[in-house]
């Protein structure tokens, strides 16, 4: 049988969060998103992981107070649902979400929804494996959409009004990111750097607040990318990913 975690004030020290496992570079990350957790806890912000040294997590949080692009009432956001590596395969995936259903409907909760894509996108879950459990598309935005799971007939959770946009007025390379991932404070040095070495423009827009993320000028989970401005994606970039994309 499983053995789960959630984090808590009473041990958020002490515990791994998942990504960025003994990677030396992201521990600054860690540090913060651990910052950021604190913080969120109070909201009442759920951070369930298998208890194992691995990429094997679920976290959400009311949709009222979380830090992403999307609006509604009595749902609860899920940021993010990983299993990687060894552990694909077990149920573990099931068990996880299970979780957060059941916590749901025991808070009394309307439902859940998720940011997904009709195509398969790095750093966002896999739109099929939500349609398993019911999950419903009830808005999109281009190739992005937002599933629910609704348990009964509340307001409908959309995205908001500001991240329709999808555009912004600098033309240069812009960046909109905030700490609720690990890998995140690494490459906002490192291509900073390599922008800086290459006299090339960009810009980063700390997104550092439940209100920034909720009017943000395009679909949000933790990082999203300008150019010309235009959305370009929401792939966190290293300097290898950055250069390729500019010179495309």
């Amino acid at each position: 049988m499983n053995e789960y975690i959630n984090l808590g004030p009473d041990n958020i020290e002490e515990e791994h969060l998942c990504c960025a496992i003994g990677d030396p570079k992201h521990q600054a990350g860690v540090a913060r998103k651990k910052e950021w957790l604190k913080d969120r806890f109070k909201d009442g912000h759920v951070f369930r992981k298998l208890n194992a040294r691995g990429k094997t997590f679920i976290e959400y949080e009311p949709v009222e107070t979380a830090w992403a692009s999307v609006t509604g009432q009595n749902y609860e956001y899920i940021y993010c649902l990983w299993v990687a590596g060894s552990f694909k395969g077990k149920g573990i995936g099931r068990e996880l979400l299970t979780y957060a259903i059941d916590d749901a409907k025991k808070q009394g909760k309307s439902g859940l929804c998720v940011l997904t894509s009709r195509k398969k996108k790095p750093f966002l879950s896999e739109k099929k494996f939500f349609e398993h459990f019911g999950f419903k598309a009830v808005d999109g935005i281009g190739d992005y959409e937002l599933l629910a799971l609704a348990f009964d007939d509340g307001e409908t959770p959309r995205f908001t009004d500001s991240a329709r946009a999808m555009k912004i007025a600098d033309e240069g390379f812009t960046v909109y990111y905030s700490p609720q991932c690990p890998y995140v404070e690494y490459e906002v040095k490192e291509l900073t750097d390599y922008a800086k070495d290459n006299g090339i423009k960009l810009s980063f827009i700390a997104v550092d607040s439940p209100e920034k993320a909720k009017n943000a000028p395009c679909v949000f989970n933790n990082w999203a990318n300008f150019y010309k401005g235009e959305f370009v994606s929401n792939t966190i970039l290293n300097a290898n990913s950055f250069a390729k994309l500019i010179q495309k």
